[in-house]
């Protein structure tokens, strides 16, 4: 474990320039789940994720001669911002090597905040192995994401802040990517309460530090495809590992569905904005992998909140779809006039409300004359979809 005393440093290292971020009560998700679920919103962080607490605390540590060098990182993106805000802080120079797949708002988040953006690699340990040579070469201190005793302890004050305010706790749920944030938090909960649950939420899609976790033995995966790109660690870190086997009681996998329902569910009934890495603790929770903790007071942290809005369309569209509260139907008409009028009355008849039609009369599967006519519309639920299927199947329209 890192040292509690060295968290009450950090603590204090980072006092004025990072936020002390809300911690409130969930009572939607509460009741949605058969948890007491609390939340912790890093989400709302200075930018936009926990990070910062790690990276602040190590860059404030440096000697001279190590500040007057400059620092490097590699990072999908939080840590990158985390890294660049705190190097602008001691006016600092800041280098940051980002895979070439990074979301365009974390690349520009990072150039906004100061920092040097050099583009490379697939993912995160591609990135990480060129920084590396890259540092020894420009005489650089790299500040690592999570294998750090300072980084880590820096991270671990998000547990300071949860206890502060939430004397009777039974569980903390926090997202698990290369280790850092878990290690810190459970650091500091089994020192000050060793009777409070940690357990780490990962994406299934990268798996290493889970099976690392389970057998004992740090182990790696191949590749590594999730939308949680915060979490998409594809090497396991043996010093993570190590602290987490001795303070870690618990730690579970969310596949991409399960993540993609708790960005839309976070958005819809808590309005917030909560990237899929800050995501995983929620989706842990609403589909059913805490019933163990049912009714227990349960603080989960949401440790990022750097959504690709690209990404979040996408989420938006297939959530709309899934929960039928919107439609795609496609149909084939003889392509004359009124043929679309009579088809588009039928749908205003049944109150469903077009959005989008795309008219394709060239399709080599098409006879001649016809057209397929392809409908995008709002819907109220599953028994209104129904009844329209059946209302077009009626009509000619579609077949059964």
């Amino acid at each position: 474990m890192i040292d509690l005393k060295n968290i009450y440093e950090a603590k204090e290292a980072i006092k004025g320039i990072v936020l002390d971020t809300p911690f409130s009560y969930a009572p939607q998700m509460s009741e949605y789940s058969g948890l007491e679920v609390y939340l912790k919103k890093e989400n709302l962080q200075i930018t936009g994720a926990f990070k910062i607490r790690g990276a602040y605390n190590k860059i404030a540590s440096l000697d001279k001669s190590q500040m007057e060098c400059g620092v490097i990182a590699a990072s999908a993106g939080n840590h990158a911002q985390g890294v660049a805000l705190s190097a602008s802080k001691f006016g600092i120079r800041a280098v940051i090597v980002m895979p070439e797949s990074t979301p365009l708002t974390k690349v520009n988040g990072v150039k906004h905040l100061g920092g040097e953006v050099i583009l490379h690699g697939s993912n995160y340990d591609e990135a990480y192995a060129y920084a590396m040579g890259f540092a020894k070469e420009n005489s650089l201190t790299f500040i690592h994401p999570f294998e750090d005793e300072k980084v880590i302890a820096g991270q671990g004050t998000v547990a300071l802040e949860i206890l502060d305010k939430c004397e009777k706790l039974d569980a903390i749920v926090v997202p698990v990517g290369g280790g850092g944030l878990i290690s810190g938090i459970a650091s500091a909960v089994k020192q000050i309460n060793k009777d409070i649950k940690v357990i780490g939420v990962g994406a299934s899609g990268a798996p290493a530090l889970k099976n690392s976790f389970d057998t004992g033995i740090p182990q790696d995966s191949l590749s590594v495809r999730t939308i949680a790109d915060g979490i998409a660690v594809r090497d396991t870190s043996k010093i993570t590992l190590d602290h987490m086997l001795g303070s870690v009681d618990e730690f579970i996998s969310v596949d991409d569905e399960e993540i993609a329902s708790a960005i839309l569910f976070l958005l819809e009934k808590q309005k917030l904005v909560v990237e899929g890495a800050g995501s995983v603790g929620v989706a842990a929770a609403i589909h059913g992998k805490l019933k163990h903790l049912k009714g227990k007071n349960v603080a989960i942290v949401l440790s990022g909140g750097n959504l690709d809005v690209t990404l979040l369309n996408v989420i938006i569209e297939k959530g709309l779809l899934k929960s039928h509260r919107k439609m795609n139907v496609t149909v084939t008409l003889v392509d004359k006039p009124g043929s679309l009028k009579r088809f588009t009355e039928i749908l205003e008849e049944l109150s469903a409300n077009i959005v989008h039609i795309s008219y394709d009369r060239t399709s080599i599967s098409l006879d001649y004359g016809d057209a397929n006519v392809t409908v995008h519309m709002e819907t109220k639920g599953e028994e209104h979809q129904n009844e329209i299927r059946e209302r077009l199947e009626k009509e000619g329209y579609l077949r059964r």
